[in-house]
């Protein structure tokens, strides 16, 4: 049930149904020069949709906008701070608490460093102030690095590269402007830089040029498996 699109009594039968919530992050944040600024919240909006075809729950309006740091100074990219995420999270699931939600999963198409560990804080916070709440936080990227690593024919695939390529070959294709070159970033580490682009100037972390719609489904069939399986669990 898309909470967006239902009444208030609506929403107040589904209660009946599931007390769950999942609220998807994504960014607007460069991908390259051939994938949306939106594929992050674009990919988690997806997997959720078609999550709603086998369970009943609640999915949130995804937030658009997240913690970015390597691709901060890319043209198309607007990042919000940690603490921003933090206290529009605490926000929206304190209140939706006080509606009747219990189990909240925080699902993120983004799985930047900071704006993970913005949201695991958040839920550290939660569990401790609000009684029977039960929260997860989910990565898919970071969760199912393995099984994604043996589907990607590119070594240390990431950022725009051959994964993400080939999910939005599968869900958008028409959004998929050709391929950018491959391309790795070169950072400094473990030295903090302010000029990022000096290091990353085409914002790909892989090679597109591998990707493919069938790779795609692939993934998201690993991310609905995933997701389901985390869903059991924290509604125990």
């Amino acid at each position: 049930m898309d909470i967006e699109l239902i009444t208030m009594e609506e929403f107040r039968e589904g209660l009946s149904k599931t007390k769950t919530l999942i609220i998807p992050f994504g960014t607007v944040e460069e991908h390259g020069s051939h994938l949306p600024l939106g594929t992050d919240t674009m990919i988690a909006v997806e997997v959720l949709r078609l999550l709603q075809e086998r369970r009943s729950v609640f999915v949130a309006p995804p937030l658009h906008y997240g913690v970015c740091t390597s691709t901060r100074l890319h043209p198309g990219t607007i990042s919000i701070t940690p603490e921003t995420l933090r206290r529009l999270t605490l926000d929206i699931v304190r209140d939706s608490f006080r509606k009747g939600i219990r189990n909240f999963m925080l699902v993120s198409g983004h799985g930047g460093g900071l704006h993970m560990n913005a949201l695991k804080e958040v839920a550290e916070v939660l569990v401790e102030e609000l009684e029977g709440v039960r929260i997860a936080v989910v990565s898919p990227y970071e969760l199912l690095w393995k099984e994604l690593s043996e589907i990607a024919e590119t070594e240390n695939d990431s950022h725009a590269g051959e994964i993400e390529t080939s999910v939005m070959l599968a869900i958008r294709p028409e959004l998929v402007k050709g391929r950018s070159s491959e391309e790795y970033p070169s950072f400094p580490k473990p030295m903090v830089v302010k000029d990022k682009l000096k290091y990353w100037p085409g914002g790909v972390w892989g090679n597109p040029g591998k990707a493919s719609s069938e790779k795609g489904q692939r993934v998201i069939e690993l991310i609905l498996e995933k997701i389901a399986g985390i869903l059991d669990r924290l509604e125990e």
